[in-house]
């Protein structure tokens, strides 16, 4: 895993993040400074639940799988993709990490030290109005997640995912599925098992499985069982 110093070329990529777009370029500079890059492989953990939060991470390239695990059992929360940040909640409040991120594949990984971030936030107004802004989005993507769960049985949950996946796509009849099934098994908070059952239930809606490859037939036929909600649904509300 070769460590390095954060490269200019960079430097463009994580400006246009909103975290970062308002920022003064003297306090941009002051954070790249003490930035660095890694790259890692696939599987690679990359921070673990209740360990002190002293990085913030910036996904440049691949994707990380944020999990956590209790009492035996694990399951995955997020998936993160380029260009982004995680776990930003921990480095602002300078507290432990609640969930643990690895690698999905060959990634590579900014890391600012959090210090630097929180030095950051007390002096830069365009800075601190971003982060405060990222983390109320964060917060209702948390309680999107939970309505989720909560008011909906787990056909409905996948037949939700199916929809937005397909919006993803670019409405596309037919699309794959971004990640394997055991996975998307647990960050929709079912048994592989159960989501086998599930994709069988679907035919009935026009859904159809072939590995990882997903066909729709009657998108309106899956939108009446679904019911899709843009107060749950849509990322942008």
């Amino acid at each position: 895993m070769a460590r390095l110093g954060m490269p200019e070329s960079d430097y463009p990529d994580i400006r246009e993040l909103h975290l970062f777009s308002e920022m003064a370029d003297e306090q941009f500079m002051a954070l790249m400074r003490g930035a660095y890059v890694q790259n890692f492989p696939p599987r690679i953990e990359l921070i673990t639940e209740g360990d002190s939060s002293d990085f913030l991470h910036i996904v440049i390239s691949g994707s990380v799988d944020l999990f956590s695990t209790w009492n035996g059992r694990e399951t995955s929360m997020a998936t993160v993709y380029p260009v982004s940040t995680f776990i930003l909640a921990a480095t602002i409040r300078d507290a432990p990490y609640l969930m643990s991120a690895r690698t999905l594949e060959k990634s590579r990984i900014a890391l600012i030290p959090s210090q630097d971030v929180r030095a950051v936030f007390d002096v830069d107004q365009g800075f601190a109005r971003a982060i405060v802004t990222e983390l109320a989005q964060c917060y209702r993507s948390v309680i999107k997640a939970q309505k989720d769960l909560k008011l909906r049985t787990s056909l409905e949950r996948l037949a939700n995912y199916l929809l937005l996946q397909q919006r993803h796509s670019g409405d596309a009849a037919e699309f794959d599925l971004r990640f394997e099934k055991r996975r998307l098994a647990s960050m929709l908070g079912m048994t592989p098992e159960n989501l086998s059952r599930a994709f069988k239930a679907l035919r009935h809606y026009g859904v159809a499985i072939d590995g990882n490859r997903i066909r729709i037939a009657d998108i309106e036929d899956l939108k009446r069982f679904a019911k899709p909600d843009p107060l749950i649904d849509d990322p942008s509300t």
